[in-house]
């Protein structure tokens, strides 16, 4: 295989070029549609390359593209050196790379290394091998419990409902913390850590610039498979804590990230995050250690209410957990698993206030951050009638979870009526709503009022002001409801205001506020930045 100097230019060589980045998730599925079938797909992404740059973001994180049944929309994969059909093939990916680095835009994608799609060649083999093979040992297959094997090995709940253990005719069965389609790995067999060796280095010579881990807390599982505390608090959207949930971070998980980091540190300049929903700060911190990943997702901030003394805690967890460590924090509000923060922050004319106020807020922070597609325009989740819900949660709940289609539904680009310019079919695999007439890019773009505008104001703000150095914050004394920090080294101010009436502004020259400002007051529901 050639690498990828042998593919296509190199962007400039900048070895940290991650450290203070500003990521843009793309859903494949729901971003750009250019072969007309109503899913978004490579070639669509590549077509909107220039929207991106004048967005002004470094680097693109793309969800799973690989072959798969799409039980989990890819998240199950059969094939991971391999793109579905549904989202084109390997010519296309190797052109968006060469493309994207001529918008001077940096290439993520997933890697899923704690499941496999029900459907591979691995777990086909296994059903087929039987108990005690070798075929059987990449996977976690136990005998049942109870007289005749019928009880579950242990009482592991799915992450998306039900038990996390299925049957398999023979009488033995198989580990899957999400869907019964996702069959967990066996981590201790010596091939599964081979395989994905290869993986990496497949996508690192076509010229990928990093990872995204899946579950990177997940992978290793605990001798003996206890049973889990009944005391937990279970659910895709809350931090584990491994004292009472055996299923996820446990310690032998840190050999498989470095492991990871071995292979791609082959390959100057490339870098990979993990997915760690951790609830320790001590143990986030192992996530981060200069041999295991460059970057951790903590998702403090996605579960902060909109609350300025939860949002102080959440930011200080945050700094806290990597103090000490050589790395920066990484910083979210949404992505395709949660509900998208104009709703969580109550939704309509508030929500979006709130969500300009948080955005600030982020971007004033030291480190990473990670945007996700269609949150510069102000999308809310939408709610679909039950027909079009495709979320294995909706199924495995027996339709008591409607699960995370809301925030996953296709981006409107132009246009006043469905499908908003994303694709030339007549229906998208998740249907928009008639009122995102007044959301689409097109609407946006010469707006200066816009969410767009704004968000590209606030990003070419970080990216140019000598206000946002330092790596360290300093908190301001703050009426209740408030607060206010100033940057390290660059000086930069950032005030929030979450109480119910406007408060004095701190000293300086207002840079950019979330929203109109009443003189020398911090307005409720406002942000603002000053130098």
């Amino acid at each position: 295989m050639r690498r990828s100097s042998d593919l296509q230019p190199e962007i400039a060589d900048d070895s940290a070029w991650w450290r203070d980045a500003v990521f843009y998730q793309v859903y494949v599925r729901s971003f750009a549609d250019a072969n007309g079938d109503g899913v978004g797909d490579l070639d669509g992404i590549r077509s909107r390359l220039g929207y991106l740059e004048l967005l002004g973001v470094d680097a693109l994180w793309l969800t799973p593209f690989f072959s798969s049944p799409m039980a989990d929309h890819g998240y199950d994969v059969a094939d991971p050196r391999d793109v579905d059909p549904l989202f084109g093939d390997l010519a296309a990916f190797d052109r968006l790379i060469a493309e994207a680095h001529a918008h001077n835009l940096r290439v993520t994608i997933d890697l899923v290394p704690n499941h496999t799609s029900d459907r591979h060649a691995w777990f086909q083999a296994a059903l087929r091998a039987g108990p005690g093979s070798v075929e059987r040992d990449r996977y976690i297959f136990r005998d049942g419990g109870g007289y005749d094997g019928s009880v579950p090995p242990n009482n592991w709940p799915s992450q998306f409902g039900g038990s996390a253990w299925t049957r398999v005719p023979d009488g033995q069965w198989y580990l899957h913390l999400f869907a019964p389609e996702q069959p967990d790995l066996n981590w201790d067999n010596p091939e599964v850590a081979a395989d994905l060796a290869r993986t990496l280095r497949f996508w690192l010579d076509r010229g990928v610039d990093g990872f995204r881990i899946d579950v990177a807390h997940g992978m290793a599982k605990p001798y003996g498979l206890p049973n889990l505390d009944p005391r937990a608090e279970l659910g895709s959207g809350v931090m584990h804590d491994n004292s009472l949930d055996p299923r996820f971070d446990n310690d032998g998980v840190h050999e498989v990230h470095r492991m990871i980091r071995k292979v791609i540190d082959e390959y100057p300049g490339r870098m990979a995050v993990g997915e760690i929903w951790v609830k320790d700060d001590e143990r986030f911190a192992r996530y981060v250690r200069p041999d295991e990943l460059h970057l951790g997702f903590n998702f403090r901030l996605v579960e902060a209410p909109f609350d300025a003394d939860g949002v102080r805690v959440a930011i200080e967890h945050s700094l806290g957990a990597v103090r000490g460590m050589d790395t920066p924090p990484t910083w979210t509000l949404s992505n395709h698993d949660v509900t998208r923060h104009v709703t969580r922050y109550g939704g309509g004319g508030l929500g979006a206030q709130r969500a300009r106020s948080m955005t600030l807020v982020e971007l004033a922070l030291p480190g990473v951050v990670y945007l996700y597609n269609g949150e510069e325009l102000g999308l809310p989740d939408v709610e679909l009638p039950e027909w079009a819900l495709q979320d294995p949660i909706w199924l495995r709940s027996g339709h008591t979870q409607r699960g995370r289609d809301g925030c996953r539904v296709p981006l409107p680009w132009e246009g006043d009526t469905p499908p908003f310019g994303f694709s030339e079919a007549v229906t998208t695999w998740l249907p928009q709503p008639n009122e995102w007439a007044g959301l689409t890019v097109e609407s946006q773009l010469e707006d200066p009022r816009s969410m767009l505008s704004f968000y590209r104001h606030a990003l070419e703000l970080r990216k140019s002001h000598g206000a946002f150095n330092g790596d360290e914050l300093e908190w301001y004394g703050a009426p209740a409801g408030c607060f206010a920090f100033r940057r390290k080294g660059g000086g930069l101010i950032c005030a929030l205001n979450t109480s119910g009436g406007p408060v004095p502004l701190p000293p300086g020259e207002v840079l950019l506020a979330s929203g109109p400002m009443a003189g020398n007051q911090l307005p409720p529901d406002t942000a603002v930045w000053l130098v």
